[in-house]
């Protein structure tokens, strides 16, 4: 995107440094090391889907100040502020949270003089949270939301060209109603530091202001149908007061006349469709003309530029009749990370779109195809690099608190109802939910919607959902990505950590694995705190942690087969607290081998690997154990071990409210023992596994021999390999196994089986 003269001209004035230096931070990146007030950061044209010539980018020093709310615009103020940067964060310079019983206010000149003759248009990537705007003292628009672009024609505000911009911004956090994502007023765990008022780009464009009024582009739209060989183009415009066209100019495909306010059908003859391989974009010019029919005359608008992609976004059964994720009428497995786009110096802002694009970089290394964004909106240039880089999109809704217990659920717990949401609450989430598919649904690499995530903040559940899905019909939508499923949506979403694992396949909706992994690795000098961090297994090497990690990718194979469509690993990077990323919070150090990761990734786009079922689990049919929950003799795990006075039940053993669990036999207490004989006609010749969803700390005996341990705890059912010295101890015949779980607090389940996996045939 190349400026113009005339804003390289407009951009060229830089505001004096003082007052400005780096806050404190645990961390820096290599890119926040690079920032410095006499560059304009985030120089970037940040509206890439739909392109001027002309813009004017305010972001740099202003003026700031923090006061209690409801005081008027502060007379002097507290220093400097770098723009886009929030005001929590490193890089803006300031390092303050302004709490929910403050404001935040901006200051900056404007000068838009060399517009002279046309609108001038205000424009903000994102502002944390209700922001009220005023130009020379004239309130310009106010805007509720912390996540989605907005914007104010400030030209009648304006005095010769020119004003002065004061922004006030309140931002109640984790105190108010609104969506917040992961930000909390006390952050811990899974919970980040605030981040109040500017964190996307600010600036300013003319738009042409002939005749009798403006005429410009507010919005373009296109909605590809491969099979018909064309895309739908939609070009809104500010005004609708005399017929306007639109001459529509798509490379490859030639030019065509639409009427703008309308929807039109325009042919792409032998389309190049967009797939992660090959994202093929055709760049758009669009150019507004204006008829006056009474005086027989045609006035020229403007010409902007956009781009759009030819794919198809669907479910649909594979050659096998089971249900897949589609991409052009193909299945596609879709395997990525749960990213989350935190960084230590700039907080939800990246240092730079070079540091943003980074990651991207390093995810298609790996061989990863898609990222599940989660529940954050990035600037809209992240989906532009998307859309050029090949990634399939999985965009998360922005979380709501929980108002009932006001606090979020935090990982693990059961909510077995909805939350209840008052009617001003329901109406603000709504908002933003449809602001954020305003926003996005340009982009053609966004693959599916995701309203929800483990019940933070779920209410009206079905009813968001299906308004999401007739909302936006070219998409999937995500049922609740998490345990708080209420039978709707294209894919039924299984977190299971470590896992792997997955719902069994279903008619009417796509098994998905929304998050899994969690495999973690503190890197000295390269923390947050050096204390407290954790993943959800932790290893002291990287080599402890490669090898688990590709034990995973080798689990996950199977499940491919079965029917599994996607699967998403938490994390690309470490944040703040959390250990559990392919990278270090500071992107400096890169915890895995590329190459590696490379190839077992693209292992999981061959033929699966067959599951045979040795010895089933709880999942579809309570299997008969006996069990003991006060410690038995010494010998309990051997095959000729007496057990004919132990309780007999049904498995799954556990405490109802346990995520994932299947409860055929409550078990409450602190301890539980189980056995279980099974019989081999023959010995299996492939790699033996044990099947279990423990929580917690289990240890499984075959034959009395140690054939795994399971630390902590599993959201779901998982395999891990039999140890060697158990797989020599199996033997045709009869066989025992014995089974130890203990409960350390919060939910508690065991169920165990066996299982083969079966290389497939070359």
């Amino acid at each position: 995107m190349r400026l113009s003269l005339l804003a390289l001209f407009l951009c060229a004035g830089t505001l004096p440094a003082a007052d400005w230096k780096l806050a404190p931070t645990p961390l820096m990146t290599k890119w926040g090391k690079q920032i410095t007030p006499e560059k304009t950061p985030w120089a970037e044209y940040p509206r890439p889907q739909l392109v001027r010539k002309d813009w004017l980018n305010l972001n740099g020093l202003w003026d700031y100040a923090i006061t209690k709310k409801g005081e008027a615009k502060p007379s002097a103020w507290d220093g400097k502020i770098l723009v886009p940067f929030c005001i929590e964060s490193a890089l803006s310079g300031v390092g303050k949270h302004p709490t929910p019983a403050q404001e935040l206010w901006y200051r900056r000149d404007l000068d838009a003089s060399a517009w002279k003759g046309q609108r001038v248009l205000l424009h903000f990537g994102a502002v944390d949270w209700e922001t009220t705007a005023y130009v020379n003292g004239k309130e310009v628009g106010t805007h509720k939301g912390g996540f989605d672009p907005f914007s104010f024609d400030i030209t009648d505000a304006l005095k010769d060209g020119k004003g002065e911009l004061v922004l006030k911004v309140w931002d109640p956090t984790d105190k108010g109603s609104q969506p917040v994502g992961k930000q909390i007023e006390n952050p811990h765990g899974i919970w980040y530091t605030p981040v109040s008022g500017i964190w996307q780009t600010v600036w300013m464009e003319p738009v042409p202001n002939p005749g009798p009024g403006p005429l410009y582009v507010k919005r373009v739209q296109f909605i590809p149908d491969i099979d018909k060989g064309e895309v739908e183009v939609l070009v809104e415009i500010n005004s609708d007061a005399l017929p306007v066209t639109a001459e529509v100019t798509i490379t490859g495909a030639g030019t065509q006349s639409v009427q703008a306010g309308k929807a039109a059908r325009v042919k792409v003859p032998n389309a190049k469709l967009w797939t992660p391989d090959a994202p093929h974009l055709y760049p758009v010019t669009i150019s507004l003309t204006r008829e006056h029919r009474a005086q027989m005359m045609r006035e020229a608008g403007e010409t902007v530029s956009s781009y759009f992609a030819m794919r198809k976004v669907s479910a649909g059964p594979d050659e096998n009749g089971t249900l897949r994720l589609l991409l052009n009428n193909k299945p596609l497995f879709q395997v990525g990370p749960l990213d989350q786009g935190w960084w230590p110096d700039g907080l939800l802002t990246p240092p730079s779109e070079e540091a943003m694009r980074y990651d991207l970089e390093m995810l298609k290394k790996m061989g990863m195809n898609m990222v599940r964004k989660h529940i954050k909106i990035e600037p809209a240039r992240y989906y532009y690099d998307c859309d050029r880089m090949g990634f399939v999109v999985w965009q998360d809704m922005p979380s709501a608190i929980n108002r009932t217990k006001k606090h979020f659920i935090p990982p693990g717990a059961k909510q077995d109802a909805d939350d209840q949401f008052t009617d001003t609450e329901k109406k603000q989430f709504n908002l933003e939910l449809k602001a954020m598919i305003d926003h996005l649904k340009f982009f053609p690499c966004i693959y599916c919607w995701v309203p929800f995530n483990e019940g933070w903040g779920q209410h009206d559940t079905n009813a968001i959902l299906k308004w999401t899905k007739e909302y936006d019909p070219t998409r999937l939508v995500n049922g609740p990505s998490g345990w708080e499923d209420r039978g709707y949506g294209d894919m039924k979403d299984a977190h299971i950590y470590p896992g792997p694992g997955m719902f069994p396949i279903m008619k009417d909706r796509v098994s998905v694995l929304g998050e899994f992994g969690g495999l973690g690795l503190p890197v000295k000098d390269h923390l947050w705190k050096d204390q407290g961090n954790w993943g959800y297994r932790t290893y002291k090497t990287e080599e402890e942690l490669r090898t688990n990690y590709h034990g995973l990718m080798t689990r996950l194979h199977p499940l491919i087969g079965k029917g599994l469509s996607a699967a998403v690993y938490t994390q690309t990077t470490d944040v703040e607290v959390e250990v559990n990323g392919f990278m270090t919070y500071d992107r400096e150090v890169m915890k895995f081998d590329v190459a590696d990761m490379a190839k077992w990734h693209k292992t999981l786009f061959g033929p699966a690997p067959e599951v045979k079922e040795l010895v089933p689990t709880s999942e579809t049919t309570g299997q008969t154990w006996k069990y003991r929950t006060d410690a038995p003799p010494e010998g309990w795990a051997k095959a000729d071990f007496d057990a004919a006075t132990w309780s007999e039940g049904k498995g799954g053993f556990g405490s109802k409210g346990t995520p994932g669990s299947i409860i055929g036999t409550e078990w409450t207490g602190k301890n539980i023992w189980l056995r279980r004989t099974f019989e081999l006609k023959d010995l299996p010749a492939g790699e033996l596994m044990v099947r279990f969803h423990c929580d917690e700390d289990g240890e499984v005996y075959v034959n009395g021999v140690l054939a795994a341990s399971l630390p902590g705890y599993t959201t779901g059912y998982t395999e891990v390999p039999l140890s060697a010295a158990a797989v020599k101890a199996l033997k045709a015949g009869p066989n025992t196994l014995a089974v130890k779980a203990k409960n350390a607090g919060g939910g508690q389940y065991i169920d165990v089986g066996l299982v083969e996996q079966i290389p497939a045939k070359k």
